[in-house]
């Protein structure tokens, strides 16, 4: 069973929240971050990415980057741009966006549950993505980037949090991107929260494979500085933010192929039509339903539908990304592992249909494929058989911000 706790929270004073608060240090390249903390010395993102605080010819992964980070926040918490929660508590976090809301209970999972697979995961992390977020909590002696948790809904924690809901909130404010973010306090319900999560079977990780598997490692990490621990230390837990699983809607992730590898059009439709019934459309459209992709080739768009005898009842081999990288991207584009092959190019779904056909008419012979999202029912049956997804399989909209709330140790 899951053991989730309260925790005490650094976090923005009310008035600076808006300005402080950005989205994952991972959504933006090193300019791209720099930028923003030029035109807005809040953002957090300078303790998120403290490269930015550096000519660029600085080493990102150099230790005076990460005690930059750790000396900002010291620093913005004495301006009060910060402050620390005098007890631990749970909060409520809402985010709405296109007359959506999705409503988390911010907390902190267990590096334990990660271990033993209480907290089961999707998608496969790679260590060297991973060094640079154990050296910054490392360093930070904090965790600043949420985990994105999920679980099959329960009644009484619905109950719950839309009771909460109806106080005051600490945050309310609407971002650049037109995500409205609300914050609440769940201080006097701590010990009905952390005894319905004790009765959930099993937690999922929805969006931050990298950031947790970070979290729990740079936890271990003091586990092995700390010998005599008891378990009860703030670095065995890690920050996470945790929705229902009916309250999230995962997008589309695309993807564009560059070349034909060696075919005409007219060689990759028929070799298309072996496996798949083939349409060509008058304008450009998202799949409509699971088993149709649509492709946009040689300037004309196609639905692609699967056959039925493509389907094993496997809960990966069945996903639409699978199908797509089993019969299509392997056999006719020859890209056998989308890890590292440089010709293919995945485009989340907010980016719309016509990233797609920008990106395919730069050089001619691209191909671009638009995918039906993963289901949330589909990532909790393979991450409940212990399997793992092809990469960016998921695409979660809307981003949680990261600076709201810390957890140090």
């Amino acid at each position: 069973m899951a053991t989730i706790r309260p925790f005490r929270s650094v976090r923005p004073s009310e008035e600076k929240a808006s300005s402080i608060a950005a989205l994952p240090y991972d959504v933006y390249n090193r300019a791209e971050a720099k930028e923003i903390v030029r035109q807005n010395p809040l953002s957090f993102l300078k303790i998120d990415r403290p490269e930015t605080q550096f000519p660029d010819d600085t080493d990102i992964y150099s230790q005076q980057v990460y005690e930059r980070a750790r000396d900002t926040l010291q620093e913005m918490l004495s301006a009060g741009e910060f402050i620390e929660d005098p007890q631990p508590c749970y909060y409520l976090y809402a985010l709405t966006y296109a007359g959506r809301t999705q409503t988390g209970i911010v907390g902190c999972a267990s590096i334990d549950d990660y271990l033993d697979g209480t907290i089961r995961r999707h998608e496969d992390t790679k260590e060297e993505k991973e060094l640079d977020r154990i050296r910054h909590v490392d360093t930070m002696s904090a965790q600043t980037g949420p985990i994105f948790l999920t679980y099959r809904p329960r009644p009484e924690l619905k109950q719950l949090t839309e009771a909460a809901k109806k106080a005051p909130p600490l945050y309310d404010f609407t971002a650049e991107d037109g995500v409205r973010h609300q914050v609440w306090t769940l201080s006097q319900n701590i010990k009905t929260v952390t005894e319905l999560f004790s009765q959930v079977g099993h937690i999922y990780i929805a969006d931050g494979h990298h950031r947790a598997a970070s979290a729990v490692k740079a936890g271990l990490r003091r586990r092995e500085a700390h010998p005599g621990y008891t378990g009860d230390e703030e670095f065995n837990y890690f920050l996470s933010v945790l929705f229902p699983a009916d309250e999230l809607k995962i997008c589309d992730y695309n993807r564009v192929v560059t070349g034909w590898n060696g075919h005409t059009r007219e060689e990759l439709l028929d070799a298309l039509a072996v496996r798949f019934d083939i349409r060509e459309l008058s304008h450009s459209r998202h799949p409509r339903q699971k088993g149709e992709i649509t492709m946009y080739i040689g300037g004309a768009w196609y639905a692609l539908t699967a056959h039925a005898d493509l389907y094993t009842h496997d809960p990966v081999h069945d996903l639409d990304v699978s199908i797509l990288q089993q019969m299509v991207l392997d056999p006719l584009f020859g890209i056998q592992d989308p890890r590292t092959d440089p010709r293919i190019q995945f485009v989340g779904g907010i980016r719309g249909l016509e990233e797609l056909v920008r990106l395919s008419d730069e050089e001619g012979e691209h191909a671009a494929f638009a995918m039906y999202p993963t289901s949330m029912e589909e990532l909790l049956s393979v991450a409940d058989s212990g399997r793992l997804m092809p990469p960016k399989s998921t695409w979660f909209e809307p981003k949680l911000r990261s600076g709201l709330f810390i957890h140090r140790f």
